[in-house]
């Protein structure tokens, strides 16, 4: 069955929203129990979905990291010292954070003394910005996805749901669990739409996020 879409039009882009998962109240649960993306349930690790490298979106994206990587605080970034002597690229194209002992570099582990999670987020959070400006956009847009396909006349269609297993390719299959599945992670206290707020307006522009909020609280 297909679920519920609400359809914006926004120029050359035609948003169309998946109501059932933007009204829920999913939230992350990264360090409140989430069993992470490992094929076997490790909450105790803290890992959550940081147990791959993160995807970055092209050379824009690689450089940002890149330089925000070489002003992140030793003291606020477990993996300082590595990310300077071999960097924070998976490899020479670039297109992925690294891997450092099992998970991202720039994931802290549980019980580092400058605060466990993304040393990105940290920085931001640190800095009174938006961890948004600071990580990679797979990383803040998540469990968000995008798929984009083409449209009549040149447009676009572009669909706003909540990633599955699917989504993941071959570690899908094998994962212990996927946050948007069963019921552990919908125990926010206010819909998607509301605590994603900055992420959706991120990515659809505000004036379609405006009416979407407009829409969906009617």
């Amino acid at each position: 069955m297909d679920p519920p879409i609400t359809e914006i039009s926004d120029g050359d882009t035609t948003w169309r929203f998946d109501r059932s998962f933007l009204t829920s109240n999913w939230t992350c649960i990264w360090g409140r129990g989430c069993l992470g993306i490992l094929p076997y349930p490790a909450a105790e690790l803290g890992q959550g979905c940081c147990s791959i490298g993160a995807d970055l979106d092209g050379d824009d994206e690689a450089r940002l990291i890149g330089a925000l990587a070489s002003t992140l605080d030793p003291a606020r970034f477990e993996y300082h010292a590595t990310a300077v002597e071999g960097g924070v690229f998976g490899d020479a194209t670039r297109s992925s954070t690294r891997v450092v002992d099992g998970a991202c570099i720039f994931l802290n582990r549980t019980g580092f003394g400058g605060g466990a999670g993304c040393a990105l987020h940290l920085a931001a959070i640190d800095s009174g910005e938006s961890p948004i400006d600071f990580k990679p956009s797979v990383c803040w847009q998540l469990p968000i996805k995008v798929d984009w396909e083409p449209g009549d006349d040149a447009t676009e269609i572009a669909t706003v749901r909540g990633w599955t297993r699917g989504d993941w390719g071959a570690e899908g299959d094998t994962m212990a669990w996927c946050c948007t599945e069963g019921t552990q992670a919908y125990v926010g206290d206010r819909p998607v739409i509301e605590s994603m707020a900055g992420e959706l307006d991120a990515i659809v522009g505000p004036e379609v996020y405006l009416e979407l909020l407009r829409r969906l609280h009617h």
